[in-house]
């Protein structure tokens, strides 16, 4: 997690992404924190994708709906610059921004301020599991987000 203040993003995000970087960027995504060195593929959110074509991005960079400060979750409700549920599964990189002042203690308080009804994603760091045979595989969430 980084820590950074709208102004210096830019930055910040260059440092986590290098340069030629193919990256999604669902529509509302605040375009002006994007580093001059990525390689922006909009989101083609009004037709199906496949996770080839998915696959095939080195990264996603969204906002969210809220953080949770006690278990480190970041609440996606798929509204503006979140995108579609696809975009943030697939690429190997999510790169998630979350408004300081968006971030609340603990679930109740996540549950009081989210709309049921809205599609949510809720990811709480990397993910791994073991098939039959004990052999680990990585999860589909990504590894960085920045708070601003």
């Amino acid at each position: 997690m980084r820590h950074a203040p709208p102004d210096a993003l830019p930055v910040v995000l260059g440092g986590l992404l290098p340069a030629g970087t193919r990256v999604v960027v669902p529509e509302g995504f605040p375009v002006e924190v994007l580093p001059a060195t990525v390689t922006v593929a909009p989101d083609p959110s009004d037709e199906p994708v496949s996770p080839q074509v998915l696959d095939n991005l080195d990264a996603v960079l969204t906002t969210s709906a809220l953080g949770i400060a006690v278990t480190g979750t970041v609440v996606l409700d798929h509204g503006p610059g979140q995108g579609r549920r696809a975009i943030t599964l697939v690429p190997d990189t999510h790169i998630c921004l979350v408004r300081r002042d968006s971030i609340v203690s603990d679930v109740p308080q996540a549950l009081a301020r989210l709309v049921p009804t809205r599609p949510l994603t809720w990811i709480s760091g990397p993910s791994a599991t073991s098939d039959i045979e004990l052999s680990r595989v990585e999860g589909v969430h990504g590894r960085a987000r920045c708070t601003w």
